[in-house]
């Protein structure tokens, strides 16, 4: 839940919508109990046990397809606070009445089926070596002091309450079918946009409701609750919130004074109200105005009569307008601390001690990311989801390429020529075979080569994904979203007797991984480019020669040459053929009009 009244709407507007290479080679953490629940009740019936099914996947997406390394964070021991906002909750949705008091100090844990979930999948995690860590209590505060430690560079998680517990970058939401698959909000982008700090934002949270105290100060929404925080500092605004519980009405900024200043001299200064004309609204009686013609007019013939929506300009009734508005404000204000003060022990420093203290935090040093146990993942998933063991090994092979690939560019930046040449001890590096593009995305499509008689991934019967070598493909962007989320199957290609696989990598992985066949490949692909250029350019050349209507100074010559002297024709002709070239030079002669010229040519 996070922070009540709708407050990822009011951060919206300062959210950005980031590529699939955000998260490149970066640290994220990752709230468990968002995935599990957003799994089980999106795709509940779908598929055996969703919350193992799409953990494997989105894991191993997280990690290949967008480079990153995840850390997982659980949920440990809750406080007794959210215990008893999350049994009151329960009490309303089922229509119980709440008036009775809950048991104070008791931590309530989660329903046994969900302690299962969680625990089935940090088992999958450690198989697939991939660190993860329990939290004290809320998995989103961990997350968050993770982040403001410099330990990961994100969280994802969708309760908003990360900010207030220190977070510098929160990925509300992840679409991998688009062009820009992450949500982020920056603190940095929100104290920007809404001038608002960490403070302001846990004072916010006490008047509209949290994850602690879901009902908040009745009568106070987010626009309220924006506006008086507004009124303070970062430094002082929890403490002003703690004066105001105690029923004092603090002076706040902004011009806007407290009910004890000034009150008199503002009610006397409105009560000495100067007369005005109420005929043109200036300041004088009509009966001066009618004597004299009033200053303001500047009219000779009297007062000009006053519009519908007149404001007088002068002085008083400036300051008139000034005192007005204050007075307005003022009273608003009143309400508002009134309100405050009718709230039990507001504010509450215990929900305010667990934002702002340090006691979720472990040891981030100690994550470490290993290798997957394939033999024990095989064993979970057959048990678990009654996959096919081949099966398992074909969607793992992503994660182990990607570990391949960057152990190998490790190697070649140190000059390291040790590590295992081979993918999974039996797949070698053949070739690029083509650039893919899907949603924006580019990357490679990597073949690796294994001779078809200990191919151990072959399908029953074997796919050839593509007919031309090293052929660009671009895949439709309105393709149907999987609501499983599931992985791009690793394609097995049968090439006259030897077993390609074929995976989707990252450009910039395998060109350090592998410069050299990187650069060929490019340098080919350059090549063939150019050549298509040529010939395509050859054929519009050709057919423009061919097919295109022809100019009619292609069959006739210009005719704005003067013509050639009598002297110079063969006079031995007939004299039908004379009568002809005389015709043709009176036809060519500049003294004729072009429609006449066209019809001594033509007949």
């Amino acid at each position: 839940m996070g922070v009540g009244g709708k407050f990822w709407d009011l951060l919206r507007p300062y959210g950005r919508h980031e590529g699939s290479d955000y998260l490149r080679d970066k640290r994220v953490a990752v709230d468990l109990s968002f995935w599990i629940i957003q799994h089980e009740t999106a795709v509940k019936g779908l598929a055996l046990k969703p919350h193992l099914r799409l953990t494997f996947f989105r894991t191993i997406n997280l990690f290949s397809k967008y480079g990153a390394y995840p850390v997982f964070v659980v949920d440990g021991t809750p406080s007794p606070l959210k215990s008893q906002t999350r049994i009151s909750r329960f009490y309303r949705s089922s229509g119980i009445d709440t008036t009775c008091s809950l048991q104070e100090g008791v931590s309530v844990e989660r329903n046994k089926q969900f302690c299962e979930w969680v625990s089935e999948c940090m088992e999958l995690l450690k198989l697939l070596g991939i660190p993860v860590l329990k939290a004290n209590g809320e998995a989103e505060a961990l997350c968050a002091q993770l982040s403001s430690q410099g330990f990961v560079d994100a969280c994802i998680t969708p309760d908003s309450d990360a900010f207030l517990f220190g977070a510098n970058c929160v990925i509300k939401a992840i679409k991998p079918n688009s062009t820009e698959p992450f949500e982020c909000y920056h603190m940095s982008d929100i104290e920007a946009g809404l001038g608002l700090k960490r403070r302001h934002l846990i004072a916010i949270s006490l008047l509209v409701g949290n994850d602690f105290d879901s009902g908040g100060v009745l009568g106070i929404g987010l626009d309220k609750a924006l506006r008086i925080v507004r009124a303070f500092s970062d430094d002082e605004i929890l403490q002003r919130l703690e004066d105001i519980g105690k029923g004092f009405k603090p002076a706040v900024s902004s011009g806007i004074k407290s009910v004890d200043d000034d009150g008199e001299e503002s009610s006397s200064q409105m009560k000495r109200r100067l007369p005005h004309c109420s005929r043109c609204g200036h300041p004088g009686s009509k009966r001066t105005h009618f004597k004299s013609s009033c200053e303001h007019c500047s009219s000779d013939s009297g007062c000009i009569k006053k519009p519908l929506e007149f404001i007088c300009e002068c002085s008083f009734c400036s300051k008139d307008r000034v005192l007005k508005e204050q007075k307005k404000t003022e009273n608003w204000w009143i309400k508002v601390c009134d309100k405050i003060t009718l709230g039990p022990d507001f504010p509450n420093r215990k929900i305010i001690q667990l934002y702002l203290s340090d006691i979720f935090t472990e040891e981030g040093s100690s994550m470490s990311w290993g290798f997957p146990d394939t033999e024990m993942l095989v064993d979970c998933m057959v048990f678990n989801l009654h996959w096919d063991p081949s099966y398992v090994r074909k969607m793992l092979l992503p994660m182990l390429s990607t570990i391949y690939l960057r152990e190998r560019a490790r190697n070649n930046n140190n000059n390291n020529n040790k590590g295992n040449p081979l993918l999974c001890d039996q797949y070698e590096f053949h070739s690029v075979k083509c650039m893919k593009t899907r949603y924006g995305h580019k990357s490679f499509v990597i073949r690796w080569r294994k001779p078809i008689s200990t191919c151990g991934l072959t399908p029953e019967k074997p796919i050839v994904v593509w007919e031309k070598d090293e052929e660009e493909v671009v895949e439709e962007e309105d393709c149907v979203v999987d609501p499983l989320d599931g992985l791009n199957e690793p394609q097995v290609q049968d090439d006259n007797g030897e077993c390609f696989l074929l995976t989707d990598e990252c450009i910039g992985l395998v060109q350090s991984a592998f410069p050299e066949e990187t650069e060929h490949f490019l340098q080919e692909k350059k090549l063939r480019e150019s050549k298509k250029k040529n010939v395509c350019e050859e054929g519009v050349a050709g057919s423009s020669s061919m097919g295109a209507q022809r100019s009619i100074t292609d069959f006739y010559r210009s005719t704005k040459a003067a013509a050639t002297p009598a002297e110079n024709i063969d006079t031995g002709g007939s004299s039908v053929a004379s009568a002809s070239a005389e015709k043709k030079r009176e036809a060519s002669s500049s003294s004729f009009s072009k429609s006449v010229r066209r019809r001594l040519l033509f007949g």
